[in-house]
């Protein structure tokens, strides 16, 4: 059964991927690190303090997150993450999205040729609907599509 969940759109693009769920906050800067520092082609999470995503492949995955927490890196670490291709297909928040990380996601929309959807606002329901391993769809008009 598929249910639908509209959000605002912070980067534009569609995608159909595999959720990756987090409840606890996403620190990017140390999420990516071991990507972007060392090479990590699985680009797994490295947030030790993040139970649900550390040591879990990131790339191409439907990241589907409360909200961001940390650095103020944030907006620069998911910028370079696009720049490299070491994206999720894309980060989909349950609430509003800080102004560093969409700064990063919008520079990459504009700036790469990556393809990484970012919708904010989506709700707690859709936090607690979403599990790992489900499909979940983005389209243009910020409409997720969760099965």
């Amino acid at each position: 059964m598929a249910i639908t969940f509209q959000g605002r759109v912070v980067a534009p693009g569609e995608v159909k991927a595999e959720a990756l769920v987090s409840h606890g906050g996403f620190n990017t800067l140390a999420s990516f690190q071991m990507a972007l520092m060392f090479g990590d082609k699985q680009v797994k999470c490295g947030d030790q303090n993040n139970p649900d995503l550390y040591k879990k492949p990131m790339l191409g995955k439907a990241l589907c997150l409360p909200e961001t927490i940390g650095s103020t890196t944030g907006g620069m670490v998911l910028y370079t993450a696009c720049a490299l291709g070491k994206q999720p297909a894309c980060m989909l928040f349950s609430k509003p999205i800080d102004s560093l990380a969409a700064s990063g996601a919008i520079l990459a929309a504009n700036w790469t040729d990556s393809n990484m959807p970012v919708i904010d606002k989506l709700g707690e329901e859709f936090l607690s609907y979403v599990k790992d391993g489900m499909t979940v769809t983005v389209g243009a008009d910020g409409i997720v599509t969760v099965e």
